[in-house]
């Protein structure tokens, strides 16, 4: 019964706390100092319950987030690597990555299963010096599940759940109220895979003052949702390539870092020219890139979390910060 989850025989589904006490409170970390890079959780406290427990200890919890700003409520699944509760980081902000997937991504962030092993991975990077240690935030994608020609984007299309601001607003509130995070965009990246890819490239280059780097897998490069018919102002709003442009044009416009990893199988055999052309387009000035090419790469998540590690989170994590007081 333990091997298939199933309570009282796991401890799936209990309580799970990542200390979210504020400063100052019996028993935690003293205040940090006014200069410090480190942001103690601003609570409230969300309420975690137990996903998964990894052979480290750690856990994979889900909560519903009722979103603020966007009026969107989703679950979210969250991890935090065993460093965080180390003694030794007791007074650390760590840097959070939004992990975003592919399809749907929904009714489950397909990130926080154990069989793609990204929070294991993580872990072994870090502790092979490639990435930091990343807090996941995994939240669901979109507000419906599979349905045809139906998806949003990651946009906030007129008249629909404003799904860009759940992602680039809500989630990193979440983020910010229950963990130690970093203060500044050098703590905050995006990574993800297919529509996923899209949704974290747009981020960062619709808000580089907020997000500093992204992981982009087998990507789609611009917005095509149906839903879009009738708001092309806000669509190319949402388009990347018109973001990256601006970013170009804009003097002091702050460096994003964007690592791309395409398979030279993908079943959309436009996915590497158009990454390719992209880069050649728009990799100059403030907007630095890196591409992987997966020998014998197919288009899913199974081929892009073991090349991660070749690479592209070596490539975000050198320019990243964390652990920080």
């Amino acid at each position: 019964m333990s091997h298939f989850d199933i309570p009282p025989f796991s401890d799936k589904g209990q309580a799970v706390s990542f200390g979210g006490a504020k400063p100052g409170a019996a028993g935690e970390a003293p205040k940090p100092a006014a200069n410090s890079k480190m942001s103690m959780p601003t609570n409230p406290t969300a309420v975690f319950k137990n996903e998964s427990t990894l052979s480290d200890g750690t856990h994979v919890a889900v909560t519903t987030l009722d979103g603020k700003k966007s009026g969107f409520k989703g679950k979210v699944w969250v991890w935090a690597p065993k460093e965080y509760n180390d003694p030794k980081f007791a007074k650390s902000g760590f840097p959070v990555m939004i992990a975003l997937p592919g399809g749907s991504g929904f009714p489950v962030n397909y990130w926080m299963g154990a069989d793609l092993k990204l929070q294991a991975s993580i872990s072994k990077w870090y502790s092979e010096g490639k990435s930091k240690p990343f807090i996941l935030a995994m939240p669901v994608l979109n507000p419906e599940g599979e349905q045809s020609n139906k998806y949003w984007d990651a946009s906030d299309i007129p008249g629909q759940p404003k799904m860009g601001t759940w992602l680039t607003d809500d989630v990193p509130d979440l983020m910010r109220e229950n963990f130690r995070t970093i203060k500044s965009r050098d703590g905050w990246a995006f990574m993800g895979s297919s529509t996923g890819g899209f949704a974290s490239l747009k981020a960062v280059l619709k808000y580089p003052e907020k997000f500093k780097a992204a992981i982009c897998s087998g990507p789609d490069i611009v917005p095509d949702s149906l839903m879009w018919k009738g708001h092309e102002k806000e669509k190319a709003e949402n388009n990347p390539e018109l973001l990256a442009k601006q970013l170009i044009d804009k003097k002091g416009s702050p460096d994003v870092y964007l690592a791309f990893q395409v398979g030279d199988n993908e079943n959309n055999k436009r996915t590497l020219p158009d990454v390719q052309k992209f880069i050649a387009t728009y990799g100059k000035g403030p907007i630095h890139t890196s591409l992987r090419v997966i020998a014998g790469g197919e288009h899913n998540a199974k081929t892009y979390v073991p090349n991660m590690g070749e690479g592209p989170i070596e490539f975000i994590s050198k320019v990243m910060e964390g652990p920080v007081e």
